[in-house]
């Protein structure tokens, strides 16, 4: 089988031939970028495995272009990468191409890192970690562009599946990542992993727990980020991986019922509104806030009689929780964790100004709580319309539609997004003679729940007036 390769990469390859016959290494195009080749997927990364000095391929290579490319080695792995840039200057996409001198593994029981050295073509095709990853396009002279498929990879991918081309068991025991990467490769190409092969993996789940923290994160978020997160968060519940990683989302898993009275599946909920809002955004944050939306239901739930399940409270104690999970799950603590929580605890305020009369001041309190993130809320709270009932759904859209269009008349009659109060805390201070501390607090927020709720309008005159009544009743002149 020939893979077609553009112009462009062909030069490369053949460069990357030339320094191989050069220093007469046996050397192949491996991996990633031979299976995303096949399938017509982009890829902007290349491995380049010989059987020899990776290294010292990588330093031949770059004598071949002008200007020669910087070479990064990294001495311990045996690896080295240079980036080609596809123009004149580094402004341009890059190609990264990594080489490495093939090699054969063992592991020990305890540890994901191996015990490497040296091999050949067929070592290194064994230690990989799926047949669809185990592809290798020949640059020796003889064999020029073929393919050498020992697993019959080709045909696994043709069927769309996942597969180790050795044991699973084996596999997975030697780099338990390899069973995340099993499940997130099923997710970003909607493939079926091989029976036997998921199997292996529900087996060996708690091997996982070697891995770092940092690792499963990564996993994690590429598979969040593949067209439909619901695949892979499905199978790592049912081969027991989320429990181990994130039993949190484990815990919305089930319904129970009293009564006759049950509540939806929350986990089954969760996983379908991270599907609605892939298909409007890629932010990997805001998925991250689907994810989390309802996280806080499990310890939020109880049963009232003659009304049912409750959830109250969930999104401000959910709220709570996602910087504890953040640090569980080595995602940062940063400005992107404070959006999941501001999502989380806002998610459920356009939606329940749905089920009552609209005033300004409800629509102004949602406006200012939002702020920049006010399209992000709406596209949290539009995913989050979850029924088998299609009926009820484009009852639920329809409501939703109206507080997105009172919220624009509000906003272009109040200009309250990111709004600050016309009087500031300095002013007061100034004013009264007043030191930094609670009064002045006190002043200024009721100067601003005042213009929020309508009782003044936003103006200074106005704010002036209330913050001297405001000061009156505090005893302050």
């Amino acid at each position: 089988m020939q893979i077609n390769l553009t112009d462009f990469e062909k030069s490369i390859f053949e460069k990357v031939a030339k320094a191989a016959e050069i220093l007469q290494y046996p050397t192949y195009v491996v991996g990633g970028f031979v299976r995303d080749k096949i399938l017509g997927r982009l890829t902007k990364d290349i491995d380049i495995v010989c059987v020899g000095d990776g290294i010292l391929l990588a330093n031949e290579v770059t004598k071949l272009f002008h200007p020669a490319p910087q070479v990064n080695f990294f001495k311990n792995f045996g690896t080295a990468q240079i980036k080609i840039y596809t123009g004149e200057n580094s402004e341009n996409e890059a190609l990264e191409i990594e080489f490495v001198g093939a090699r054969k593994e063992s592991y020990r029981q305890e540890s994901r890192n191996p015990v490497v050295e040296p091999g050949s073509l067929e070592d290194d095709q064994n230690r990989r970690d799926f047949t669809i990853n185990a592809l290798a396009i020949s640059l020796n002279q003889h064999d020029f562009g073929e393919l050498v498929d020992p697993f019959n990879g080709v045909g696994d991918l043709e069927n769309k599946i996942i597969k180790t081309p050795l044991a699973p068991e084996v596999t997975f025991s030697d780099d338990p990542l390899r069973m995340m990467r099993a499940i997130r490769f099923a997710s970003q190409l909607n493939f079926n992993i091989e029976p036997q092969t998921l199997e292996a993996i529900s087996t060996i789940a708690n091997r996982i727990k070697i891995i770092s923290g940092e690792r499963i994160a990564d996993e994690l978020n590429k598979i969040l980020l593949s067209p439909k997160p619901s695949i892979g968060f499905d199978l790592l519940y049912k081969t027991g991986l989320l429990e181990i990683i994130f039993p949190q989302m484990v815990a919305l898993a089930g319904a129970e019922y009293i009564d006759g009275k049950g509540h939806k599946d929350n986990f089954y909920h969760t996983i379908q509104v991270v599907d609605n809002i892939c298909e409007f955004t890629d932010d990997l944050w805001l998925r991250w806030a689907a994810v989390l939306h309802d996280i806080a239901k499990p310890v939020t739930k109880k049963f009232e009689e003659g009304h049912g399940w409750t959830f109250h409270g969930h999104e401000v104690i959910g709220g709570r929780m996602v910087p504890k999970i953040f640090t569980q799950l080595k995602l940062p603590q940063n400005e992107k964790m404070k959006f999941v929580r501001k999502m989380v605890e806002l998610h459920l305020r356009p939606i329940s100004l749905t089920k009552e009369d609209i005033t300004d001041a409800a629509v102004r309190r949602l406006i200012f709580d939002a702020g920049d993130d006010l399209e992000s809320l709406f596209m949290l709270c539009r995913a989050d319309i979850t029924s088998k009932n299609k009926e009820k759904v484009k009852r639920y859209l329809a409501n939703f539609e109206m507080v997105m269009e009172r919220c624009i008349e509000v906003e272009e009659k109040d200009h309250i997004r990111n709004w600050q109060p016309p009087i500031t805390g300095e002013m007061i201070m100034e004013h009264f003679n007043l030191p930094p501390g609670r009064n002045v607090g006190i002043i200024k927020n009721a100067i601003r729940e005042a213009i929020l709720d309508g009782i003044i309008p936003n103006e200074y005159e106005s704010a002036f007036a209330f913050m001297l009544e405001k000061g009156k009743d505090l005893g302050i002149s």
